[in-house]
């Protein structure tokens, strides 16, 4: 047992009788189906592990009579929800390998992924629904009988050595690539994380993030090895966050710093400074917002992580809160970081090595997934940076051409094709803007197609055409990565190798860029 399974872990009584998943959210919030009625939990409610295992088992044996077993691959296209939290935790039981995927994506985009990952089940949201639907009878009478949830599963032990997730990531060329992660990765995590931050009997982590991302889905397998609470929040939103916070008593949240943003301009009662520690990942934090962290004692920690390391690579360890320290940190416990091809700056290629690693990139179920380190075990993240004298890492750019707005990654590639392929666009470029809120917007600038239609006299696109295009554009990508800044150019900026010239187009064109969709 590799304590990943929460059907084994209920099986102690004093593990049982802990509390283990908290309902974050408003008091008012609409109830949905797949927050599982037959619990009776709404916002500010808890579940045991004892009683969330009812849910768990009842689920399992569902998935376990159709088909679902050690390897299987599942995807599950699900908001933060109780009963997406209970089919998490019935794949772990069963062995399954979870491929999670944003439902904020669009059917294409969400298709492109399912079409890689050929799942053996596929979980949407009405799917979801009508299995816990049918699962309800089963999840009620074993609170009644109060029966051993282990042994109403019937399923057998998962295999330690197996995977746990496929989760796919943003590739250079456009197309999202699979990392296949672990559980032992998972477990590694986990412990790398708990030893940087320890373990507090009175610890419950506010999980804000998707749990469709690496990040949310590792807070889940965090606070399952450590027996320790998830306080599930439905959504971001910085009000009903820092009621939760109150309300359910939480003492860990990780955020990216567009969160962090958000929470610091409503939180007027500086009830961030209650948490023992805020985990900042995802992109570059603002110093402004760390520094106004400091100014309130609220205990902002750094972080830098990526998919292929199941989330967390270095981090800050804890320290006087009003205090503030450069840099992401130090690498968590079992990871090594090196610095290669440095230049007299000291900044260089980051690359990484230790058993948070990913296994590969999938490649399909018959064939072995891509490995990517080297023979020493390296892997090139792609991410440049430098370490300070204190071991500290300075990340001073993320992969080459990414862009990361809002915590969430955005390839230029993708967006690009996305246009280019739009009636009346003969090229486009993509890149990265600055932006105070979200850290970078995404910006493009087109070659508008000689018929295109134009304004009275000019050269630019006229605001109807723009509309239609904005239109397409939001039915083909998620919200994140649609641009929204973008200016129309003769011909497109290129290198001297006749490459698109990204990093020339953003220091070019940023004066020349319009608010997009037209207002």
């Amino acid at each position: 047992m590799d304590g990943l399974s929460l059907l084994d872990a209920a099986r102690d009584p004093a593990i049982a009788a802990r509390t283990a998943i908290v309902l974050g959210g408003a008091e008012d919030d609409a109830p949905r189906a797949i927050d599982v009625p037959a619990l009776g939990v709404g916002p500010g409610g808890a579940l045991r592990f004892g009683e969330l295992a009812h849910a768990v088992a009842a689920v399992s044996g569902r998935l376990a009579r159709a088909g679902i077993g050690q390897g299987a691959r599942v995807a599950l296209v699900a908001p933060n929800a109780l009963g997406t939290v209970v089919v998490i935790h019935a794949l772990l039981a069963l062995g399954a390998v979870l491929v999670p995927i944003h439902p904020r994506l669009t059917a294409g985009e969400a298709g492109l992924l399912i079409d890689d990952a050929r799942p053996d089940l596929v979980l949407r949201e009405p799917a979801l629904a009508a299995l816990l639907d049918d699962a309800a009878p089963e999840i009620s009478a074993l609170r009644e009988r109060g029966a051993p949830a282990a042994e109403a599963a019937r399923v057998p032990p998962p295999d330690a050595s197996g995977d746990l997730a496929i989760v796919y990531t943003s590739g250079t060329t456009g197309r999202p690539k699979g990392a296949v992660l672990s559980r032992r990765a998972f477990l590694a995590a986990a412990e790398g994380s708990a030893a940087n931050l320890g373990v507090r009997d009175d610890d419950r982590w506010l999980l804000c993030l998707p749990l469709c991302h690496v990040g949310g889905l590792s807070i889940v397998t965090r606070c399952l090895l450590a027996r320790r609470a998830v306080i599930l929040a439905p959504r971001f939103e910085p009000a009903s966050v820092l009621a939760s916070i109150v309300r359910d008593r939480a003492t860990l949240l990780s955020v990216v710093p567009t969160m962090l943003l958000a929470l610091l301009e409503a939180d007027r009662d500086n009830v961030l400074a209650r948490l023992r520690a805020v985990l900042v990942g995802g992109a570059g934090a603002p110093a402004r917002a760390l520094d106004e962290c400091a100014r309130r004692g609220v205990p902002a920690l750094t972080t830098y992580g990526l998919t292929e390391a199941c989330s967390q690579v270095t981090a800050q360890r804890p320290r006087d809160p009003r205090a503030t320290e450069p840099g992401s940190g130090s690498p968590i416990a079992g990871v090594e970081l090196r610095i290669e091809g440095a230049g007299s700056d000291g900044v260089g290629r980051i690359e990484i090595r230790g058993p948070v690693l990913f296994r590969g990139y999938y490649r399909g179920p018959d064939r072995a997934p891509e490995l990517s380190v080297d023979g020493a075990g390296w892997f090139g993240t792609g991410d440049l940076g430098a370490l300070d004298a204190a071991g500290r890492l300075h990340v001073a750019a993320r992969r080459s051409d990414l862009i990361v707005t809002g915590g969430e990654n955005v390839y230029p590639a993708e967006v690009e094709q996305v246009l280019a392929s739009c009636e009346g666009v003969a090229g486009a470029v993509v890149f990265g803007v600055p932006d105070d809120r979200w850290g970078q917007v995404v910006a493009a600038a087109i070659v508008p197609e000689q018929a295109s239609p134009c304004e009275a006299g000019g050269a630019a696109p006229s605001p109807a055409w723009l509309g239609d295009l904005a239109a397409v554009v939001a039915a083909r990508l998620a919200p994140h990565k649609r641009p929204r800044r973008l200016c129309a150019v003769a011909a497109l900026p290129l290198t001297a190798a006749g490459k698109l010239d990204r990093a020339g187009a953003a220091a070019q064109l940023a004066a020349a860029l319009a608010p997009f969709p037209p207002r």
